[in-house]
């Protein structure tokens, strides 16, 4: 499944180029990207902030008396990659709005 995964975006994507309505509508792309953009987006934040979380579990579970440290650099880094998707949503859907 992994391996078809990237092959079904080409293909529709491809789909999506090869239309013949792109002729008479010059900007439904600009939807079609933006909203691509915010949930991969989305989807990122949310794959990397489930690793960082899994990995402060285990390294608690391997040094208990590290605990407040290792919560408290997860915060932070889980905050910083919140904000960078929130970045990347907003930007993804500005690109989705404007009309060219």
């Amino acid at each position: 499944m992994k391996k078809l995964a990237p092959l079904a975006l080409i293909a529709l994507s491809a789909l999506f180029v090869a239309s013949p309505a792109s002729a008479a509508d010059v900007n439904w792309g600009l939807g079609l990207g933006g909203g691509l953009a915010a949930g991969i987006a989305v989807l990122g934040a949310g794959l990397g902030i489930g690793r960082i979380g899994g990995g402060a579990v285990e390294a608690t579970a391997r040094q208990p008396e590290m605990a407040p440290r290792i919560f408290t650099q997860m915060i932070l880094t889980a905050a910083l990659v919140e904000g960078v998707a929130l970045f990347a949503v907003v930007v993804g859907l500005l690109i989705g709005f404007v009309k060219a």
